[in-house]
């Protein structure tokens, strides 16, 4: 990581120094055909400046790690998990615009449409810390697909993510406060469904955590990916309470994963997603839904540095 930054720092100086030549090149030969060039390359810098300035910002203790996203349904019914399952699609197309590693570990098919819930382990520096503004429930308002009057449907859907906590960080778990069901792995039939019971839920019962695993064909493969999945929850639910415990302390109020909407998507009577937290707002839905959420998500990181 920190070799991938001196490089990129050295190719930004370079690229600073090229257009300073460019410069007193135009300057000294009176030539504005080099106009053109000279802004694009100041653009250019302008735009990795602040994409360095943004991962500065993420300095958290866990903000460099991969992500462990988690989506869930909520009121609305088939509309709700079509949904959350939108937002699946989303995030996987936000994470393969920024080069990271998906991995569904869990999914559980609508009856009709969309998903009932699923986790997915992204992979990559930073996934973390990008991925933590997304935290909150998402409304989605639109003409439901599925009510034969063509009626608008609010829907909700909640996102959950957590920072992959490795085998340095200490989390308490006691074997005898777990209980691990094995359980055939659910799929949409035909010859690759797995006949086998690998998949793998664990409950840890003091928290009432459930964490399960049915990627993986091996049961045990699939008990150390749910046994990854249990820790970063623990940890997380752990600081999460150490925070509200500070907060309360000192009297302040403290948000905290699904305490409230943090993003809204318009598709009727009109076109727009709003962040209700930054102000953020688009009429591209479209690309939105395709994974154009970094307008959202720099505003996000930008606001809570300059509330530090």
């Amino acid at each position: 990581m920190l070799r991938d930054e001196i490089g990129e720092y050295e190719e930004l100086k370079g690229n600073v120094e090229d257009i300073q030549t460019l410069v007193e090149l135009a300057t000294e030969e009176n030539d504005s055909s080099l106009q053109t060039e000279i802004v694009d390359g100041l653009e250019n810098v302008a735009t990795a400046l602040e994409q360095l300035e943004l991962r500065l910002m993420l300095n958290g203790e866990f903000d460099g790690n991969s992500a462990i996203l988690n989506i869930h349904p909520g009121a609305g019914g088939v509309d709700a998990q079509d949904w959350a399952g939108m937002l699946m699609r989303m995030y996987l197309r936000w994470c393969d615009s920024r080069g990271y590693e998906t991995q569904i570990v869990d999914i559980t098919v609508g009856d009709e449409a969309g998903i009932k819930g699923t986790t997915i382990l992204v992979t990559g520096t930073l996934a973390y810390g990008y991925l933590q503004s997304e935290t909150g429930v998402h409304r989605l308002v639109r003409l439901s697909p599925y009510d034969f009057n063509k009626r608008r449907h609010t829907s909700f859907a909640a996102v959950d993510v957590t920072p992959e906590i490795d085998d340095t960080v200490e989390v308490d778990i006691q074997p005898d406060d777990l209980r691990i069901d094995s359980y055939r792995a659910s799929g949409a039939g035909g010859q690759h469904v797995n006949v086998t019971d690998s998949a793998i839920r664990i409950t840890h019962k003091p928290t009432g955590i459930i964490v399960q695993c049915q990627n993986e064909r091996s049961q045990h493969k699939n008990r150390e990916i749910a046994m990854k999945l249990l820790r970063s929850r623990l940890h997380e639910k752990y600081r999460a309470e150490r925070e509200a415990e500070i907060a309360k302390q000192r009297s302040e109020r403290l948000e905290i994963n699904f305490g409230s909407q943090i993003r809204s998507y318009v598709l009727h009577p009109y076109q727009r997603v709003k962040d209700l937290r930054t102000d953020v707002e688009t009429g591209n839905v479209n690309a939105v839904l395709d994974g154009a959420l970094d307008p959202f998500i720099e505003s996000y990181l930008k606001m809570k540095a300059q509330e530090k």
